[in-house]
């Protein structure tokens, strides 16, 4: 069942967490917020002032101690801020302290025994939906920031948490929204049928919003890889130099390289930045018949990857032509989008070089010699351009990087296909609104206007506890 929770009631407690990684640092933060963030943090902090008594958006130097006592955890800085002007839109606190993790836990406990409750995966974000400071789509996003390994990928990140998506989507449900609301007075007063121009009208707009929505799913595979990271699988023969190319890629001796075919039998993965595009780079076994069973298992892996691939980079010795095993990998990656890349390029002869340059006329193909790093940068950017082609400068772009939404969009899509086909075969105008209902509840769905709980449960609790 659907429900409006931007007029559901908030859960009254305070709630607390760290809300930094664990482990050692120099720095650690806990979060309090709810409406007795102050009077909890009184119970605990000893300072110069109050921080039920201090200003909005100030710093206090202080330390904090055991409940009742004033046995002292940490020296720290607490931050008060009053709301609205707060991340969740109600009273908070952050106490930074060091970042030892024992000391951010005795901080948090003495938080829990003043009376704050532990935080669940995401709440500090969902009450700042729940109190309307951000979308859903802008919850979300703050997710994606977080996870961005890449200018490019924080960039489409920052767009969302700004609401660029938002404003798209609802200038789609505010054009829905108009044409409900006339096609309702037309269902109230049915004594007249509906006016040619306004047929026309309503086609017309459903047009517009149609193609608004093809245009963000257009861009999701390339989104969703800004999202996620490009999954990379290098392939080819033993001994044609697949290690050698992952090391030069990461920059560093990642593979352990011999001039013994074989050496790699299991798979490697590391992540890498192409030019903006987050990868995730997988390095696999030698690609042959094998009798040999440790062997046999690393190809059958290697297949395994291959099916998982969003590219492949064919590793082909340029020094030498292709065998039979080559040809028959070459069939099994050909429905996939590959680079060839002819490595040892420094060992083959000049008439060896051009068959293999004909052969592959038709294909993307970069030339290198990963010993030496010889042509590395040119098949980044190779890489790079295959997998992200949206204009990376533009302004106004605005692209679609998470499944719910690509999912969403496609229900809405066919809600205003089946209104349009309703309209045009002229039926009933009741049949006409429900269609655009569904087209209308789905795009609600992205930005929070119509969510059910098991949807907002999904999404907050894959959070970090302290976010």
């Amino acid at each position: 069942m659907k429900k409006n929770f931007k007029s559901t009631s908030l859960d009254e407690d305070t709630i607390a967490a760290i809300s930094t990684p664990l482990g050692e640092g120099g720095l650690g933060v806990v979060r309090i917020s709810g409406r007795e963030a102050f009077v909890i943090a009184d119970k605990i902090f000893r300072g110069k002032v109050k921080p039920s008594k201090a200003p909005s958006h100030t710093v206090h130097y202080g330390k904090v101690v055991v409940l009742n006592t004033d046995e002292e955890i940490d020296e720290v800085l607490l931050t008060v801020m009053h709301p609205p002007k707060t991340y969740t839109k109600e009273p908070l606190v952050e106490i930074s302290s060091h970042g030892s993790s024992f000391i951010l836990y005795k901080i948090l406990n003495q938080a829990k025994e003043a009376g704050a409750r532990l935080a669940n995966p995401g709440e500090f974000t969902l009450r700042a939906f729940l109190n309307g400071r951000i979308d859903l789509a802008q919850a979300e996003a703050v997710a994606e920031l977080i996870k961005a390994k890449t200018d490019l990928s924080l960039k489409v990140a920052l767009s969302h948490l700004k609401g660029e998506l938002s404003f798209k989507l609802n200038s789609f449900r505010e054009n829905l929204i108009e044409i409900l609301a006339n096609l309702e007075v037309q269902i109230d007063f049915p004594e007249e049928d509906l006016e040619p121009k306004d047929k026309e009208y309503i086609l017309k707009e459903l047009d517009n919003i149609k193609g608004g929505i093809d245009k963000l799913l257009d861009t999701y595979d390339e989104g969703k890889i800004l999202k996620d990271g490009l999954r990379v699988v290098i392939v080819g023969k033993p001994n044609v130099g697949k290690s050698s190319l992952l090391n030069a890629l990461l920059k560093e001796e990642r593979a352990i390289v011999t001039p013994v075919p074989g050496t790699t039998r299991d798979v490697i993965s590391e992540d890498a930045n192409f030019k903006g595009v987050p990868v995730r780079l997988f390095d696999t076994a030698g690609f042959r018949v094998s009798k040999d069973t440790i062997e046999a298992e690393g190809i059958k892996r290697t297949k395994l990857e291959i099916g998982k691939a969003d590219m492949i980079l064919w590793v082909v010795d340029a020094s030498s032509g292709l065998d039979k095993d080559e040809l028959e990998l070459e069939k099994q990656i050909e429905s996939f989008k590959h680079v060839v890349v002819l490595n040892k390029i420094d060992l083959g002869s000049e008439d060896s070089i051009s068959k293999l340059l004909d052969r592959f006329e038709n294909k993307i193909y970069k030339e290198i010699c990963a010993i030496k790093r010889e042509g590395i940068e040119d098949l980044i950017d190779a890489v790079a351009k295959e997998a992200i082609t949206f204009d990376r400068d533009a302004n106004g772009d605005v692209v679609l990087s998470n499944f719910r939404h690509k999912d969403a969009l496609l229900r809405s899509k066919e809600g205003l296909s089946k209104a349009k086909k309703s309209l045009t075969e002229k039926l009933s105008l009741e049949f006409i609104a429900l269609d655009l209902r569904i087209a209308l509840d789905a795009i609600g769905e992205i930005i929070g206007k119509t969510v059910t709980e098991d949807i907002l449960n999904k999404i907050f609790s894959d959070f970090c506890v302290g976010k």
